[in-house]
């Protein structure tokens, strides 16, 4: 294996002080950093006085760059990748590198450090033992139906113009579903938002949340969840010797669960 190697180095998602110090070891033994805007990763480097060969690297230029830095890795050279803000690959430029280096056999190495998605998923208070990315949310409304359905809880990116479209379709699919909106994390106006869906989605339809946006949204309830106590009722009706259609629609009159729904249930145990 060729002594060139490259390291994934996470940079600050709005703090500069938030960079680790084995990134800025990284950043200063790298041969080549690599990065989206050059411009932005200077002010970084200048911060802590690296000196460092910089390159583009965004996705225009990824396929082409990407070959010209694994040859570069490949006569040895080390080289680092940064994006704007965060870790590598999250949304972010990296994946078309990692996967040539993989390929040439190239060792790879990930250094720990900042994440928006994280960051926002501890702080929106919703449960962390299950979770998922879903990058930027999808535009069409039933894409997004599709990613608001999942069972897991949910986080996002989300443009700051279209929080309140993204909200009015999840509170129109659950208006009691638990969301965080968290904007300008680690910034000077960080802000955590936290309610139901369809109080975020009244809160912003007039006036959207500035800076970057990162959503949180609380895993969608199973049938059982929502049904459960009508189910349950309906089995000891059952168990009685009710029969079970009659029973269902009893049920579902007291209830407003749809009696197809409780026989449905019913007869899947």
């Amino acid at each position: 294996m060729s002594a060139g190697r490259l390291i994934i180095c996470p940079t600050p998602i709005g703090n500069l002080e938030d960079v680790t110090l084995r990134v800025l070891a990284a950043l200063r033994e790298a041969d080549i950093v690599a990065c989206e805007d050059t411009r932005r990763t200077r002010i970084l480097l200048d911060r802590y006085g690296v000196g460092a060969t910089l390159v583009s690297y965004h996705e225009h230029n990824e396929r082409h760059r990407a070959a010209e830095l694994v040859a570069r890795m490949r006569d040895g050279a080390v080289v680092a990748l940064v994006s704007d803000a965060g870790t590598p690959l999250v949304s972010d430029p990296g994946f078309v590198l990692v996967k040539a280096c993989v390929a040439a056999g190239l060792a790879v190495g990930v250094l720990p450090g900042p994440s928006a998605a994280l960051a926002a998923l501890v702080a929106s208070a919703l449960p962390a033992d299950r979770w998922r990315f879903a990058g930027f949310l999808p535009r069409k409304r039933s894409e997004l139906e599709a990613v608001f359905s999942g069972p897991e809880t949910l986080v996002a990116f989300e443009s700051p113009r279209r929080v309140a479209a993204s909200l009015e379709v999840l509170a129109a699919l659950d208006p009691d579903r638990p969301v965080a909106m968290a904007r300008e994390l680690t910034k000077l106006h960080e802000e955590v938002v936290r309610g139901t869906a369809a109080e975020l989605a009244a809160r912003y339809a007039h006036a959207p949340p500035r800076g970057e946006v990162a959503l949180v949204v609380g895993g969608a309830p199973s049938v059982l969840d929502e049904i459960g106590p009508a189910l349950g009722a309906l089995r000891r009706l059952v168990e009685a010797g009710a029969k079970p259609r009659p029973a269902a629609s009893v049920v579902a009159e007291l209830t407003g669960v749809p009696a197809n729904r409780l026989y449905r249930a019913l007869t899947a145990d």
